[in-house]
């Protein structure tokens, strides 16, 4: 590793740790380096800059972003939460069941965990509140179950890991139901433990009829379809994971129409947000590529596959080192701008393990969602406690139990292939 890239990356890491933005960071630290090298030519730098930009499986980011905005328009937000409610309306803790479930379902319509943690944090923390719930309980609910969100197709974060390690978007839709669905089950028996200890009490002691439960099932089945639609498919093969974005607007859009809740005004203002939004991302990506191509000049990702084959024997041994790497690294910097920077360096050193690729994905990912609920620069935390006025000393201390069922199903996905991969094969 020269001098340079030293400098450089000590640049980069000083800005992030400063919270300037996260590309003005990343291009800070890559300006460096090519200032200082005067044997390459500085044209390179706005080349990569553009050139990561222009891979066609990215316009899936915006086609998603653009159908998740636009759903929280058409009234589909409400129809989701009170099938929830009947759904959930029995077990301990009535609310906070319906929190954990409703961040599931919202999680294959949005693809974004800090709207689906601003939306809850709006709509259920007060509503918990007035139930007896405390409001640190209720925060954490609403922070950590958030995180299934980017677990869930369409998540964000399988896109970019897909564009990025040149892996199959729609194989990691399919694992990701299962790796959701894990992390939403635990959660939940692990709500209904703390709700049934502190007696929070459940939202109804009525059974489960028919009639009630095809009264709210019949408004949220449109929505809930969405999903299906976007895997059956590319799985079938009529569309592919960036042209099911584009599916997924027009579909929106339908359900606007259908339930005539989206106004024109609602339309472009959601027009507005995607743009916004899109842009941010993709900032981060044209940084990131100019720096992802300074370490390959160095062969940065060579080496570090040949020490670390020499170092470490062990399959295991590898992915628990990157799983403590990534978390704490989770706890400093932003979940879209490590993956662009470090899967370029794992992806390729897992393989030599002979790690499938959709398990390194899925442990890869899993590891960012935590570290967006991990202090001291969790998103999904500050997010959520600035919305709910809850202190974040209190948060931290109500979520140790919820970062220990993280950590347990990081390790199951870790130690067993199968909970990744089995709904892939199944498909494939």
């Amino acid at each position: 590793m020269s001098d340079i890239l030293i400098l450089a990356s000590i640049v980069m890491l000083a800005l992030l740790f400063l919270k300037v933005p996260v590309y003005i960071a990343v291009l800070g630290g890559s300006m460096v380096y090519f200032l200082l090298n005067p044997d390459i030519n500085s044209i390179v730098f706005a080349q990569q800059a553009i050139v990561g930009t222009e891979k066609i499986s990215l316009l899936a980011i915006p086609f998603f972003v653009c159908a998740g905005i636009f759903m929280n328009y058409t009234g589909v937000t409400k129809r989701i939460m009170n099938f929830c409610e009947v759904v959930t309306g029995r077990l301990p803790g009535g609310l906070a069941q319906v929190n954990v479930l409703l961040s599931t379902v919202m999680g294959g319509l949005s693809g974004s965990n800090i709207a689906d943690a601003a939306m809850e944090s709006k709509m259920l923390v007060p509503e918990m509140t007035k139930k007896g719930f405390s409001l640190e309980f209720s925060s954490v609910v609403t922070a950590a179950s958030s995180m299934i969100t980017p677990l869930i197709p369409p998540g964000i974060a399988m896109i970019l890991y897909g564009c990025i390690a040149n892996v199959s978007i729609g194989k990691l839709f399919i694992s990701g139901i299962g790796v959701g669905g894990l992390l939403c089950v635990t959660m939940m028996i692990l709500v209904g433990i703390i709700s049934k200890k502190r007696g929070y009490g459940n939202l109804s002691t009525e059974k489960m009829s028919w009639p009630r439960f095809w009264k709210v099932f019949r408004p949220a089945v449109l929505p809930l379809l969405l999903p299906v639609i976007i895997i059956g498919g590319i799985r079938i093969g009529v569309f592919t994971a960036t042209e099911a974005g584009a599916v997924a607007i027009i579909y929106a859009v339908i359900l606007g129409i259908i339930y005539r809740e989206m106004k024109l005004t609602d339309l472009c203002r959601g027009l507005k947000e995607t743009v916004c939004t899109t842009a941010s991302i993709m900032l981060i990506v044209s940084a990131a590529s100019v720096f992802s191509w300074i370490l390959t000049k160095e062969r940065i990702p060579q080496m570090l596959t040949e020490w670390m084959l020499a170092t470490i024997h062990s399959r295991i041994v590898f992915l628990i080192v990157v799983n403590i790497f990534l978390l704490i690294v989770g706890m400093f910097i932003e979940g879209n701008a490590s993956m662009i920077i470090l899967v370029p360096l794992l992806a390729p050193i897992a393989a030599s393990y002979g790690i499938n690729e959709i398990q390194f994905a899925m442990i890869y990912i899993f590891n960012n969602a935590i570290g967006a609920l991990s202090p001291p620069m969790g998103t999904l935390m500050f997010v959520t406690c600035s919305i709910t006025k809850c202190k974040t000393a209190d948060f931290i201390k109500e979520a140790v139990p919820f970062y220990i069922l993280l950590v347990t199903n990081l390790l199951l996905l870790t130690w067993f292939e199968p909970f990744t991969t089995f709904l892939v094969n199944l498909f494939y």
